[in-house]
């Protein structure tokens, strides 16, 4: 063979491992990415003849089914929008969501050409497995229809502390997913920020106000720097670095113990607090809430917004709290937004004695043939505090509900439940809206839930807290 001809034999033959390799690395290696990557429509455009897994709430209600019409499967959601937030849709033209995207990989099932020769020579194709949530279909409706009433955006989460389930996850407005191949409806939908293609349990970040509290009350008695009997200035009003602070209404408390403080929502003495603990130590703890990353739940990435410090004039996430206005931060404000599904966590964090269980949306897996699959098993996000610490916010937390700013919201309801209201001025006029909050466990029902009410005119205690006690009522004589 002369030189030439074995120059190309060799080019040949690296052009033909090149396109070996280039081929297996999607047909082999990257092929369970590639079929469940939520932007692959092609996956789902083969999957219009084989019948998609049906997803169920606890109870065993269905969320989303598939029917045949004309040879194809259809997606179907019996429930219509209610739980349009966390479950998403899946249509061949329009991709997934939710989590429907999330579990496309055991939904989907197998198309036909994806079976074995033998399997396609016998007409053979295996539908979807079945994916079962933690979801209660009576709380939601109760979250839901809640929400709707004020005639305002918001959102309600609710959440086993021990184990991480999710209970509730309502948010409004919402939107109809048997509806969404419509062009007309998607137009009519569109995309603002507060529209009903916004999850605002996971994407809508909002002023926690005094909510936060609570998390610079952990920072501060775990790591010693105060006991709930500690005192702190409640004085008003106060200068904090430059920036003059006053109580609700001016009231000047004077000195006050921690616990007292967050009975009462006192802004100045927090603040005192916040500064006290110092950025560095603040932050620590609410990393450890799970602050600064997206959060830990089985939904796609896109569909999640880390709560954090917001700075500069492109409003991202600070990296550190070297610039953070410290004492505005420990009472919810200086730039700082959350999520509903961050507070929550915040609540869980303190009602199972320190620890923060990973949210979650799935509980298991079943095939066609009823068999499980997979189950989720609980998991530890964090040790966010000791024992000691959780039970000491937690009595303050206790007496925030029977003698403080939620005392009246919650009278006469025969749970016990630990509270933190929360109202976040939206402006510096005083016909400013609020971010109306509530976060609250049931410390012998082993529920937690936070509740955001957008733009009312409202308190925390009067717009939110009520909402919160609705939910924890249908979830503690609920069956799923």
């Amino acid at each position: 063979m002369n030189r030439p001809i074995a120059r190309l034999f060799t080019l040949v033959l690296v052009m033909f491992a090149a396109l070996i390799a280039y081929t297996s690395r999607w047909t082999v290696f990257d092929a369970g990415a590639l079929q469940d990557n939520s932007l692959n429509h092609r996956t789902l455009l083969e999957t219009r003849g084989v019948q998609r897994g049906t997803i169920y709430t606890a109870g065993k209600q269905t969320i989303a089914d598939s029917l045949k019409e004309e040879g194809e499967y259809v997606r179907s959601y019996p429930l219509r929008s209610l739980f349009a937030a966390p479950v998403g849709f899946a249509f061949p033209d329009y991709g997934t969501a939710g989590l429907e995207a999330y579990r496309n990989g055991v939904l989907a099932g197998t198309p036909l050409d994806h079976e074995s020769l033998v399997d396609q020579l016998e007409g053979r194709q295996t539908g979807g497995d079945a994916v079962y949530t933690t979801l209660d279909a009576a709380a939601q409706r109760v979250a839901q229809r809640a929400l709707e009433q004020t005639h305002l955006t918001g959102a309600v989460v609710a959440m086993v502390p021990s184990s991480g389930a999710i209970r509730v996850w309502a948010t409004w407005p919402t939107f109809d997913p048997n509806r969404y191949p419509s062009r007309r409806y998607q137009a009519k939908l569109g995309t603002t920020p507060g529209g009903p293609l916004v999850d605002r349990v996971s994407e809508a970040e909002d002023d926690p106000g005094s909510i936060e509290k609570v998390v610079t009350a952990i920072a501060a008695i775990d790591s010693g720097k105060l006991t709930p009997d500690s005192y702190v200035d409640g004085s008003s009003p106060q200068t904090f670095e430059g920036i003059p602070l006053s109580n609700d209404e001016g009231t000047s408390y004077g000195q006050v113990t921690l616990t007292y403080a967050l009975t009462n929502s006192i802004n100045t003495a927090y603040a005192n607090v916040a500064q006290d603990v110092g950025p560095a130590l603040l932050h620590e703890y609410m990393a450890r809430l799970g602050y600064f990353r997206d959060p830990p739940v089985d939904l796609p990435a896109g569909e999640l917004v880390a709560s954090g410090v917001r700075g500069g004039a492109t409003g991202q996430q600070l990296e550190g709290p070297s610039d953070w206005d410290t004492p505005l931060v420990g009472i919810g404000e200086g730039h700082l937004e959350v999520t509903p599904l961050q507070m929550v966590m915040v609540a869980s964090a303190v009602a199972n004695h320190g620890v923060l269980m990973t949210p979650h949306l799935t509980d298991r897996v079943v095939n066609a043939d009823g068999v499980t699959v997979s189950r989720y098993r609980p998991a530890v996000f964090s040790t966010v505090m000791k024992r000691s610490t959780a039970a000491a916010v937690e009595n303050m937390m206790l007496d925030v509900v029977h003698d403080g700013t939620a005392e009246q919201a919650l009278a006469g309801f025969d749970i016990v439940v630990a509270g933190k209201t929360g109202t976040a001025e939206l402006g510096n006029s005083t016909n400013a809206p609020n971010d109306a909050w509530f976060i609250a466990f049931a410390p012998y029902r082993d529920i937690a839930v936070a509740v955001v009410v957008e733009n009312t005119y409202e308190y925390g205690a009067d717009a939110a807290a009520p909402i919160a006690r609705a939910v924890i009522q249908s979830l503690a004589g609920s069956g799923g």
